[in-house]
């Protein structure tokens, strides 16, 4: 056995005992949850190296680690993983000589977009088509809170 997920509830231990495991509700994964709220294929766990990670696989309700939304995170023994609303630790030994994992870079999602929050990019207009609109006449003008609101936006959405 390379690890567990103990749920938080209460019930039986959850066994890793592939390297590579599919999360979901169908009964073809690797661990088959059937709660309504987890996707038919959810997430999947890894173990690169001696850490296990943990990648959603564009779930509807999401998979967190410690509470933060994730695509894909390492995961230390003690972390807790939530697939949709059901709360797991993950236990499992790592080897003391085994090198950390690569750190995952915090700034890869926009705040917005570890919020489960996506900000839909305008593309920018060049400069002779802002007065105008197709019909020739000109478009209202914006307010200047409007404006700074969307320069707010743009810039938190900036990778």
């Amino acid at each position: 056995m390379l690890g567990e997920l103990v749920p938080c509830g209460g019930g039986d231990t959850i066994p890793l005992t592939e390297p590579k495991l599919l999360v979901g509700r169908r009964s073809h994964c690797d661990i088959c949850l059937r709660f309504s709220n987890v996707s038919s294929h959810h997430c999947e766990f890894e173990l690169k190296g001696a850490y296990w990670h943990v990648r959603d696989l564009n779930s509807s309700n999401g998979t967190f680690v410690n509470g933060i939304r994730i695509d894909t995170q390492s995961l230390r023994p003690g972390d807790e993983v939530m697939i949709a609303k059901h709360s797991f630790i993950v236990q499992y030994d790592v080897d003391p000589s085994a090198p950390a994992p690569e750190e995952d870079n915090p700034f890869e999602m926009s705040l917005m977009e570890k919020a489960g929050l996506s900000v839909e990019r305008r593309p920018k207009r060049s400069s002779s088509s802002a007065g105008s609109n197709r019909s020739g006449s000109r478009s209202p003008r914006r307010n200047a809170s409007s404006a700074k609101d969307d320069f707010i936006m743009e810039w938190l959405s900036e990778e």
